[in-house]
């Protein structure tokens, strides 16, 4: 069964002119209604999952209940583009490209995984496999607060998983991912008038400039380890000593140990204020796990390599600082690979585009990905 190009790309119009932040759940839950219509078409099982009011709801599809899994297929129905972005720049299509909010993370991965799953369906590949689809609602934006347990669980339940994250720009496949943290610091001071009343005052902003100067000097490139105080804020007016200040941290590693050493700084900070009479709060911490590849990933990895040469489709690997919900898979201990969908760039961005001439040759190393999994017993 041969993937129709242009019927996929009128679905993908279709998801890509429906806004589905994360944080609005009835976007997300109209492309959950679709998705569910297409598996359904198949005769899968769909079960909706909901797992909080705030955000839409998430499908667990299977081709039949199994304890254990031969694959588990990840990918995400919503997008970090507010309401009414899909209206400002819809779908549209310029060359080889195609360009829209999410039309790469994570819509053009949600059709390629079901035609790879109709196609293998359709030529009886399946039929003594067991296979588990996750999508959810609350990748974007919250980390995937909600459904991390739920996935990762399903994770535990599978032999491999395959997550339909976009190719990178230059295509390549992602066999590692850096974990995140997040963190929140909001100091307290003592607000006064800063002409009269200076001395009375104990100045947040000043604590918190100490902060930063501490955490951007903790980033450690000879270990890939990235601490960026992203946002900060404080102060009510010049004329005022600011009696409240704060920041919002994003850090990226692979070692453990570097989430620990960073957390280290913050706790010695707290404990040691350099402006006397601040006191200073956190909150956050882990929200992703680093994806590190165990041996039996990097083993798929070469017969992926194999299938490629085999039908003439090109990629490389690579490790990426972005999140995916491959990283809850892998630190599960199941074999993990990410950066199965069609090719594209500009994620997050008014420029996120699709290469559309990927679209045919990812979907069907996709097929034959799943079912050399599957012969894998």
């Amino acid at each position: 069964m041969e993937l129709d190009k242009q019927r996929f790309l009128d679905e993908l119009a279709r998801l890509v002119n429906i806004d589905s932040v994360s944080s609005e759940p009835e976007g997300a839950g109209k492309i959950a209604a679709f998705m569910k219509d297409k598996y359904k078409s198949l005769g899968w099982l769909v079960e909706e999952v909901s797992l909080a009011p705030s955000i839409g709801p998430c499908l667990r599809i299977v081709n039949r209940e199994a304890e254990k899994y031969d694959v588990l297929l990840l990918a995400h129905m919503d997008t970090v583009f507010p309401l009414g972005t899909a209206a400002k720049r819809p779908f549209r299509i310029e060359g080889n490209r195609a360009y829209g909010p999410g039309v790469i993370d994570c819509k053009a991965g949600l059709l390629s995984g079901f035609y790879a799953l109709a196609n293998l369906q359709e030529r009886g590949a399946l039929a003594d496999a067991a296979v588990c689809v996750f999508l959810n609602s609350d990748h974007e934006g919250i980390s995937s607060r909600y459904s991390a347990a739920y996935s990762t669980n399903l994770a535990r339940k599978s032999r491999y998983v395959l997550a339909l994250e976009a190719g990178r720009a230059n295509g390549n496949l992602v066999y590692k991912r850096k974990g995140i943290a997040r963190y929140h610091i909001n100091i307290k001071g003592v607000a006064a008038h800063a002409g009269v009343d200076y001395q009375a005052g104990r100045n947040a902003v000043e604590e918190l400039a100490h902060w930063i100067i501490a955490l951007q000097a903790a980033t450690d490139l000879s270990k890939e380890t990235t601490v960026n105080v992203g946002k900060v804020w404080g102060g009510t007016g010049i004329s005022a000593v600011p009696g409240q200040a704060g920041a919002a941290v994003d850090v990226r590693y692979y070692d453990a140990a570097e989430s620990e050493r960073v957390a280290g700084i913050m706790n010695s900070l707290q404990a040691h204020p350099h402006v006397e009479g601040t006191l200073a709060e956190v909150e956050g911490g882990i929200t992703r796990p680093p994806m590190l590849p165990s041996e039996k990933t990097m083993a798929l990895c070469r017969s992926i390599d194999d299938i490629g040469q085999e039908i003439g489709v090109e990629f490389g690997w690579m490790a990426s600082g972005g999140g995916s919900d491959g990283s809850f898979a892998a630190a599960a201990g199941t074999p993990t690979i990410d950066g199965l969908g069609p090719v594209g760039g500009g994620a997050h961005s008014e420029n996120e585009y699709l290469e559309i001439d990927t679209i045919i040759p990812r979907y069907e190393l996709l097929c034959r990905i799943i079912q050399h999994i599957i012969c894998i017993k």
